[in-house]
């Protein structure tokens, strides 16, 4: 089952970059400076910051059905972020060396299924989800700390 991987869309984010802190502070953002490396991914370009990149923390509602499953929580979105990242049948550095939580939902954003990939077994997951006809597309959230990470399609 082909899949396709996308990051955040950018213009969701854009107006707040380079905006006062006080300001920021006002909407609940933070901007925060990596310090190192792996350990604040960015939900837009799938990637790591590097230490001493400027991040934009927020609350972000990545699952906006109309159902007991809406859900929001913080993310964070590199300042420097130029576009979403696209990935097709192959997994972004940022799942590297993470614990995902695999949430899988129907056309109508009901949960129908979930699982959980350790170290490696990422795309064995995706697929084995991308099995059941009934499941239109998945969200995948670091498992501990429950973050939203990126949203997959069926390609």
């Amino acid at each position: 089952m082909a899949y396709r991987i996308s990051g955040l869309p950018l213009d969701d984010f854009a107006p707040l970059f380079g905006r006062p802190d006080a300001e920021l502070a006002e909407q609940g953002v933070l901007r925060v400076r990596a310090d190192h490396k792996p350990g604040y991914p960015c939900r837009v370009t799938l990637e790591d910051a590097e230490p001493g990149e400027t991040l934009l923390l927020l609350n972000y509602a990545d699952h906006k059905a109309t159902t007991p499953f809406r859900n929001s929580y913080a993310i964070y979105v590199r300042e420097g972020a130029l576009a979403p990242a696209e990935l097709h049948d192959s997994l972004p550095a940022v799942f590297a060396n993470r614990r995902l939580a695999f949430r899988a939902f129907d056309t109508a954003g009901m949960l129908r299924d979930a699982n959980l990939a350790l170290d490696g077994d990422a795309d064995a997951r995706i697929r084995e989800l991308f099995a059941n006809p009934d499941i239109a597309y998945l969200h995948a959230h670091n498992a501990a700390p429950g973050c939203f990470a990126a949203r997959i399609d069926r390609a």
